[in-house]
């Protein structure tokens, strides 16, 4: 069983995003969900989110096909951040100067498996 939860336009820079998937990926959900309460990076906040999301598409979709389904079992299998919209400010500065200030949004996505999903796909 696989399952997915996305977030759009967040206003987190991506590599910033990226520092705090990395210490997930791979890890069952219930562990990863313990590294990012205790993370302290701003990102990991919505991530923790994104990932409880996860699971509980996760939960629905096995009630729906009408399958066994335990929280332990699930693997955060992929887990990406791809960049959005950039949003462009201008903040005034000496002699009647404008500098452009970037400020970037990200696009989270995190799929949750089982471990036979994981076995059928190598």
């Amino acid at each position: 069983m696989e399952a997915s939860a996305k977030i759009k336009h967040i206003r987190v820079t991506p590599m910033k995003a990226r520092r705090v998937i990395n210490l997930i990926r791979g890890k069952q959900a219930t562990e990863a969900l313990a590294i990012l309460k205790f993370a302290p990076q701003a990102a990991s906040e919505p991530i923790y989110k994104l990932v409880h999301a996860a699971m509980a598409n996760a939960r629905v979709k096995a009630e729906a096909a009408n399958l066994a389904f335990d929280e332990e079992d699930l693997i955060v299998s992929r887990v990406f951040v791809d960049e959005g919209a950039t949003l462009k400010r201008f903040m005034p500065r000496a002699q009647g100067r404008a500098f452009q200030i970037l400020k970037r949004t990200s696009h989270i996505t995190v799929v949750v498996a089982t471990p036979d999903e994981l076995g059928g796909k190598n």
